[in-house]
């Protein structure tokens, strides 16, 4: 089985093609901006007993063809004992603009146990196509994208920016428009749960929680396999992933942050 990263499961959860557009001041209309330049957010993973890695999420600012972006990396690496059975290095970058959120850049350069992939897509809105380099096999490949488009990155500050959490309902779905690999553009589906309270080293989070629909057989037991908890307040922060892989189940938390944009609510006992 091809191991399923931190970064990639974090980035699948989040987008939403469908809304209004951003605003200058970094949302789309909102009143207060979900995230800012140097946030900075770190997950500990575990896979089964063992504590398999850690991933982080880092975002700057940049400025790319005259546009200015915001710039994030992501990495994720095993580290410990879980590194003897299984290395995985991976790094994805995203450049998205600061004015409309739309992907502008996207990296994806990953080593898990030998599997290994170095992509690079550039977005071009006014041909309304996306050249996807395959710099590993030497190739490049087209895609038609219109107007509405994300890549795993990207999705999940465009959504933390633009859905309201008073409008979710329970039961109800998002759906986007994704592209990140040589397998083209695919629909992604996330349904909305309720809300929950999580424990945490930080404390009680208030939480919305989610079920994104997945890909059973190759990594997930069952499409409904992923649950994810995400802070009910202005940041909108990933708290706890579970999933039921294929073989064994993993668990994410969120272990460090620094300069998130609001104030991060958290109740001690």
């Amino acid at each position: 089985m091809k191991p399923m990263t931190l970064l990639l499961i974090l980035s699948m959860l989040f987008a939403d093609a469908g809304r209004s557009q951003f605003s200058e001041n970094g949302g789309a209309g909102a009143d207060y901006p979900a995230f800012q330049a140097g946030e900075w957010l770190k997950f500990r993973i575990h896979y089964g007993f063992l504590n398999a890695s850690y991933a982080t999420l880092h975002v700057t600012s940049d400025v790319i063809r005259g546009i200015p972006v915001y710039h994030v990396v992501g990495h994720g690496k095993t580290t410990g004992f879980a590194s003897i059975f299984f290395k995985v290095d991976d790094t994805y970058e995203s450049y998205f603009g600061k004015a409309d959120g739309r992907p502008y850049r996207f990296i994806r350069k990953v080593d898990e146990g030998g599997y290994t992939k170095d992509m690079e897509i550039n977005f071009d809105y006014q041909q309304g196509e996306a050249v996807l380099h395959d710099k590993k096999n030497e190739k490049k490949m087209k895609f038609e994208i219109g107007h509405s488009i994300q890549d795993l990155i990207s999705a999940f500050y465009y959504l933390r920016n633009n859905y309201d959490s008073e409008s979710l309902v329970v039961g109800e779905s998002i759906e986007l428009r994704m592209l990140y690999d040589d397998d083209g553009i695919f629909p992604f589906r996330l349904k909305f749960l309720g809300r929950e309270e999580v424990k945490t080293k930080f404390g009680k989070v208030q939480c919305l929680k989610f079920r994104p629909y997945v890909q059973s057989g190759r990594v997930f037991k069952e499409q409904e396999s992923l649950s994810l908890w995400v802070s009910d307040d202005r940041n909108k922060i990933p708290i706890r992933i579970e999933a039921d892989l294929a073989v064994g189940s993993i668990k994410a938390d969120l272990d460090g942050y620094n300069a998130l944009r609001n104030q991060f609510r958290i109740t001690m006992d």
